[in-house]
């Protein structure tokens, strides 16, 4: 299985070191609802293309998947964007002709790349757009070009473990919770940075607008 590939890959080398932050590239929105986060992915496809990869990091329930569900409307591909937790990775082909949609679950990934390979996806993720969560120090080199997207509870409630290991929360986007139920703050900072020279020109400050 081939690794994703940008054609911004293929230009004039890059100065800055390979995997720092590209120029211009990190932006950093508060999201109110999570409406407001699909909106976001929504807006985020816009700007994704075949081989680019997205790293999502946040604690349970932050609003990882709701953000990638956003992304999956955006591009317009089949069957609904849920947790790939208990399958490790699913796959969206497009509808419309565009890219199609790989979104994996690295919790239970030790291996990095090698264990990537190993689920045998049936896409070429060169040709995909491929969403992980809790990808940290486990798929970077899946990639140099990544776009790296933080989602940070702004207030309220302590993070909590569960049985299985994994940071738990009071208030759980993923879910869809009303705002506002319980007590809960739906609030979130979201920060994406661009890794590689794919992302040095990218305008993210849109998804702002």
């Amino acid at each position: 299985m081939e690794a994703p590939h940008s054609p911004a890959a293929d230009a004039a080398p890059d100065a800055r070191p390979a995997g720092s932050p590209a120029d211009r590239s990190a932006v950093r929105l508060t999201v109110e609802s999570p409406e407001r986060m699909r909106e976001l992915g929504r807006g985020l496809a816009a700007l994704l293309r075949p081989g680019d990869l997205v790293m999502l990091t946040g604690e349970l329930g932050a609003g990882k998947t709701t953000l990638t569900r956003g992304v999956g409307e955006g591009l317009g591909v089949r069957g609904a964007v849920t947790s790939p937790t208990f399958v490790i990775a699913r796959i969206h082909p497009s509808l419309v002709g565009g890219p199609a949609l790989v979104h994996v679950d690295a919790y239970r990934l030790g291996g990095g790349l090698d264990e990537m390979e190993d689920l045998d996806l049936d896409v070429s993720l060169p040709d995909s757009v491929v969403v992980v969560e809790w990808g940290d120090g486990k798929v970077e080199e899946l990639s140099d070009d990544r776009l790296h997207v933080v989602i940070h509870r702004t207030v309220g409630g302590d993070t909590h473990a569960r049985p299985d290991g994994r940071p738990d929360a009071d208030t759980n986007m993923d879910a869809e919770a009303e705002p506002g139920a319980d007590g809960a703050d739906e609030r979130r900072t979201v920060t994406l940075t661009g890794f590689g020279s794919r992302w040095s020109d990218a305008d993210l400050a849109t998804l702002a607008r």
